[in-house]
């Protein structure tokens, strides 16, 4: 599945896109280049879900917990862009998150793919040469 984000303005017309075509999977492992707009479209896809926390990059946290106020759905958001070693991941208890039923945004999963369930969508966010984003959803 393919979805174009023509602005940023466009951007929660894309994240109910996006919702809609979730289905049952939790986790979704976002790839992109730095500056493609994970962290943007995360926060449109969780304030559509009914978050109304501040969403932010977890980039020093490595992991932040958002609550959907409409559902009580659980999200976790997740940055592994610092991290230096899978030891890391595994001491943070990351079978917890990933395999918790909860849904899982992941960035920079390059460095933990192998931990990834074999269930992950991938989300490839790709800025085209005029400025628009093409967010595209396979499996993993």
């Amino acid at each position: 599945m393919e979805i174009k984000i023509q602005s940023l303005d466009q951007i929660h017309e894309a994240a109910k896109e996006f919702i809609a075509a979730m289905g049952e999977n939790t986790v979704f492992a976002l790839y992109g280049k730095m500056g493609a707009g994970k962290t943007t479209f995360v926060k449109a896809v969780c304030e559509e879900l009914g978050v109304t926390d501040v969403i932010t990059s977890p980039t020093f946290a490595i992991v932040n917990e958002y609550r959907s106020e409409d559902t009580a759905e659980l999200i976790y958001h997740f940055d592994f862009y610092r991290i230096n070693k899978l030891e890391e991941v595994y001491d943070m208890g990351y079978e917890d998150y990933f395999y918790s039923g909860a849904l899982c945004f992941i960035e920079w999963p390059e460095l933990v793919e192998e931990l990834l369930p074999g269930n992950t969508i991938k989300v490839s966010i790709e800025e085209q040469k005029d400025g628009t984003r093409t967010v595209t959803l396979n499996q993993l």
